[in-house]
């Protein structure tokens, strides 16, 4: 029989939970679907493969990374395909086929630790950068994506070119975001207008309440290519943002499990599909992914049963 690229990762979580849970045997493994791996009861993945559906926090806003086609009610981008890749690896089929299984639920910055930590959702893929902070609340896998913050400006003004221009200026970002933070610090003395979502800045942007809107450089040319011609990004970045996977901390095998996922589809060419079909349409070049932190998490068990959690509300 051919050997599936993902049975790699399955395997390392197999050994994994094994090794915490003694001699339980083969008893309580179970395949739920054509071509799926298996996974011992008591995992996550074996919990969500019985359940028959993964619920997954995104952004429903950013262009590029996860918005709502206003045609067809679906969310598209490249978190949203990460997602899809990594629901293949415990469904099996294909990122099309898999879209029935995921419900897409929007994740704006300031809850994604509250929904990952109550239950609503069991992942978070939605721009999301790795802190020791949100480490202390919740795990990470990843990173699979490493963007820098940037500014936007007015296609007009040329009096920003770079972070230290900020000063004194009326500067927009995201409330609960890295950005948030790193603009206080590299620019103290700007006049920070908060929001939920990046879209909205781009509207004060548009009506002059504010004169620059920061954040990361992917997200920023995903407005400015919807906003046609009116915006454009300065090109000045100043931070690193590497983007991971939100999930329960102390979940080690589904961690290991996503970070095995997201090694599978780097190597086997999937990474930069996604990336062509989504941020690729953005002009953006294609990078290297990033190297997966497979960071040690104190507290961390080897299988955690999946909690109940609510699908159909929304954060």
């Amino acid at each position: 029989m051919r050997r599936r690229p993902w049975l790699a990762g399955a395997g390392l979580v197999l050994a994994l939970v094994a090794g915490a849970c003694g001699g339980g045997g083969g008893g309580g493994k179970k395949t739920t679907t054509a071509g799926a791996p298996t996974f011992p009861a008591g995992t996550t993945m074996a919990a969500l493969q019985a359940k028959g559906r993964i619920t997954v926090g995104t952004k429903f806003d950013q262009p590029g990374f996860g918005q709502k086609n206003p045609t067809n009610g679906q969310v598209e981008g490249f978190d949203v395909e990460i997602a899809k890749l990594m629901a293949v690896g415990i469904f099996g089929g294909t990122p099309q086929s898999v879209t029935s299984k995921i419900n897409f639920t929007e994740a704006v910055s300031a809850v994604r630790e509250t929904v990952i930590e109550n239950g609503t959702v069991d992942l978070v893929v939605a721009t999301y950068t790795i802190n020791d902070t949100r480490k202390q609340r919740v795990g990470f896998a990843g990173p699979y994506y490493l963007a820098h913050q940037d500014i936007m400006v007015k296609k007009d003004d040329t009096s920003i070119k770079g972070v230290q221009d900020l000063g004194g200026k009326k500067v927009c970002t995201v409330s609960g975001s890295t950005s948030e933070k790193n603009l206080r610090a590299k620019a103290p003395t700007s006049d920070v207008t908060l929001l939920p979502t990046y879209s909205q800045c781009a509207d004060e942007l548009s009506n002059g309440r504010v004169v620059a809107v920061t954040t990361d450089a992917p997200i920023l040319a995903g407005l400015v290519q919807r906003s046609a011609g009116a915006f454009k990004l300065v090109n000045a970045p100043f931070t690193d943002e590497p983007y991971g996977i939100g999930l329960k901390k102390g979940d080690q095998a589904f961690r290991s499990f996503l970070n095995d996922r997201l090694a599978t589809i780097e190597k086997n060419g999937q990474w930069t599909t996604a990336y062509k079909d989504t941020l690729g349409k953005l002009g953006l070049p294609i990078p290297q992914p990033p190297p997966i932190d497979r960071y040690p998490e104190s507290g961390a068990i080897a299988a955690t049963t999946l909690a109940s959690t609510t699908t159909t509300s929304k954060p």
